[in-house]
């Protein structure tokens, strides 16, 4: 009895072990981002945007600032605005900025991971790029504390996706890429009117992949592109790399990313 016990605990703990190690599951259980955003001295809120027929949910959260501040759209990863995306928001606000998340599947719900990316990929692209726009006209007009200039960040599917709008928005004055895929054809790399950052993983074959053709057609269309590739990182580590079960190179890669970020978010 007490062998068997023994090996029911045993396995009891390596499938935990598991669970916690999954970055699917990690990606919608971050009581980590949770607490750090509860802890936060800054504002943050809920505000309802128009879009089209359509009302959606966003979370703002403001810099502790006196002065008039630039505002970044931030684009969801494929798991939908988490706490960890909201946390995003916070620590973009505690660097001086406001900071704007979209729930893109506003009026949706999902019980999983899977149904959140289900639910995402089920998108239409014209839909989103109306959520996106509604966002970012209420930043540029409903938001008294905005100081008029506007950036935008994504995280994977949310990363490709604020490539592609960098195309479609030119009120952006410089797009932030993380590991999304990027622009893949000369017509909207010619449209593109920021400069596109784009910040990857040395273990993300798939995104990667297409870096070199973006860099072509983006010199081509005359537009600044500056790729950077984290050594050891792994596709979402901006996200696993704040997570307490992150590996020392996602989290090596996300410090590094945040201080060229901050530097950037300077010269908004």
């Amino acid at each position: 009895m007490k062998r068997g016990s023994a090996r029911g605990k045993f396995l009891f703990a390596a499938l935990v072990a598991m669970i916690m190690c999954d970055p699917l599951c990690n990606a919608l259980a971050q009581d980590w981002a949770k607490e750090r955003l509860n802890k936060s001295p800054r504002h943050g809120e809920w505000v309802d945007i128009k879009s089209g027929e359509r009302t959606i949910k966003a979370f703002v959260v403001y810099p502790e600032r006196k002065e008039k501040t630039p505002v970044v759209l931030v684009v969801h990863e494929i798991f939908g605005l988490t706490d960890w995306v909201r946390g995003i928001c916070d620590q973009l606000a505690e660097n001086g900025v406001i900071a704007i998340a979209p729930d893109l599947l506003s009026g949706q719900t999902f019980e999983d991971v899977d149904g959140a990316r289900k639910a995402i990929s089920a998108l239409p692209k014209e839909q989103v790029k109306a959520d996106l726009n509604a966002a970012s006209d209420y930043a540029l007009t409903k938001i008294p504390a905005a100081g008029g200039a506007l950036g935008a960040c994504g995280f994977c599917w949310g990363g490709g996706w604020t490539f592609s709008y960098a195309s479609m928005n030119p009120k952006l004055k410089a797009a932030y890429s993380f590991y999304g895929t990027p622009v893949d054809n000369a017509e909207d790399a010619a449209k593109i009117a920021c400069p596109v950052y784009g910040f990857y993983a040395e273990k993300d074959a798939r995104v990667n992949a297409g870096i070199p053709k973006a860099e072509e057609l983006m010199k081509a269309a005359g537009k600044k592109y500056e790729p950077v590739i984290y050594k050891g990182a792994t596709h979402g580590f901006m996200r696993e790399g704040e997570s307490p079960t992150g590996s020392p190179e996602n989290k090596k890669a996300r410090d590094d990313a945040w201080a060229r970020w901050k530097t950037l978010l300077k010269q908004l």
